[in-house]
């Protein structure tokens, strides 16, 4: 049985029928109080959890335009246009740059939410990666949260509920909106109808990515991510000797750094002219020379922003790469047991049976665990190098 696919802004939440229905309830009931004619109890703070791929990101901010939008989500108007876009006046988004988000900004975002919105119908404070919250952020958006203005909803995306991610007392405060990770078909839709993308690809891509929506669209049209996932499940079949796991390891580093180089090249320059234009490089006379002066600092922060920016971008294409060798080990292991599941590398399938056939499932078991503990190596800021290295010794063949 296939669901129809849902209309407007809500088209590009894959695979999760329930939760629209739940965001599309909510933002009519927030009309009729816009409107005056309900009074029912708003609920201002959201939390939406899911593994990375289940679209938190994209449900808030689609939750966020039929907020927004006078008729639910239309995906048609100028509201749900510049919410989409990232340029709606009273729609603010903190995607973190560095690996935290700092109290300084989340106070300065606090400060902004309680504003009446200027726009639109509400003030819309969308928080990505929530569980990247300092305590000290948190904390301050905690007093929001607690005591939100009549006309703020904040929403909250985070991997989970676990306390590790988002602190007990905030998450208290939110109805939690469960996303899962939408399956292969639902994913090769929506890259066929939004994308254009050939249908073949877009089923391989679909399957390749785990139900990775964005991941998907990425592997479907850039052959240099497809080279790159090649070059990663390469890795189970070529460790056999502890040179060769130092070698795949500093190969694994070097491609996610050369990855976060080339995005970063791409956006620092124009953010630094951006700048300089904005503090008056290029004028004369005694204000463009006063600002010159001044600008050295802001300078100096927007630096250090890029460098924050850079490593968590690295950290970010080797967590991709794990959760790529992660999901090998994982159908070796569905292999050897003959379970009857699909794999997620179908179109390696000849590498995962011949690694299922060399390896105890007690030794894909170890492996798959040094996998995920390399991860998480990365995630207490171990150094890349120190905590791949450590992983590919663990992998290596006997």
């Amino acid at each position: 049985m296939t669901t129809a696919t849902p209309a407007g802004v809500w088209a590009d939440v894959v695979g999760q029928p329930e939760t629209v229905a739940t965001l599309r309830a909510a933002s009519a009931a927030a009309a009729r109080i816009v409107d005056g004619s309900g009074s029912g109890g708003m609920t201002h703070s959201w939390l939406f959890t899911g593994p990375a791929g289940s679209g938190r990101s994209v449900a808030a901010r689609a939750f966020a335009a039929a907020l927004q939008c006078p008729r639910g989500g239309c995906g048609e108007c100028a509201d749900c246009h510049t919410v989409h876009a990232g340029t709606h006046a009273d729609v603010h988004v903190v995607v973190p740059e560095g690996l935290w988000i700092g109290v300084k900004e989340m106070r300065a975002l606090v400060r902004t939410a309680a504003r009446r919105p200027s726009a639109g119908r509400w003030q819309v404070v969308i928080v990505e990666d929530a569980d990247r919250l300092t305590e000290g952020a948190a904390n301050a958006l905690l007093k929001a949260v607690e005591e939100p203005p009549a006309r703020t909803v904040f929403l909250l995306c985070a991997p989970s509920t676990h306390p590790d991610d988002v602190p007990l007392t905030l998450r208290s405060r939110c109805r939690v909106v469960p996303l899962r990770v939408p399956d292969a078909a639902a994913v090769a839709e929506v890259l066929v109808r939004r994308d254009g993308i050939d249908p073949a690809q877009a089923a391989w891509a679909a399957g390749a990515s785990q139900g990775h929506v964005g991941r998907a669209r990425w592997l479907a049209r850039d052959e240099q991510a497809r080279i790159r996932r090649k070059a990663v499940l390469d890795i189970p079949l070529s460790l056999r000797t502890l040179a060769d796991c130092f070698a795949a390891a500093d190969e694994l580093v070097s491609s996610a750094r050369e990855e976060a180089q080339t995005l970063s090249r791409e956006r620092d320059e124009p953010e630094a002219e951006a700048l300089r234009v904005a503090l008056g490089a290029g004028g004369t006379g005694k204000g463009a020379a006063a600002a010159s002066r001044g600008s050295a600092a802001q300078l100096r922060d927007l630096e250090k922003r890029q460098k924050l920016r850079a490593t968590r971008a690295q950290r970010d294409a080797l967590d991709r790469a794990l959760v790529d060798l992660a999901g090998f080990y994982r159908d070796a292991l569905a292999a050897r047991s003959g379970a009857a599941v699909r794999l997620w590398h179908s179109d390696r399938d000849t590498d995962v049976r011949r690694l299922a056939r060399g390896l105890t499932a007690e030794g894909l078991l170890r492996r798959l665990d040094a996998v995920l503990a390399a991860r998480l190596a990365l995630e207490l800021n171990v150094k890349p190098l120190v905590a791949i290295e450590a992983m590919t010794v663990r992998l290596r063949l006997p």
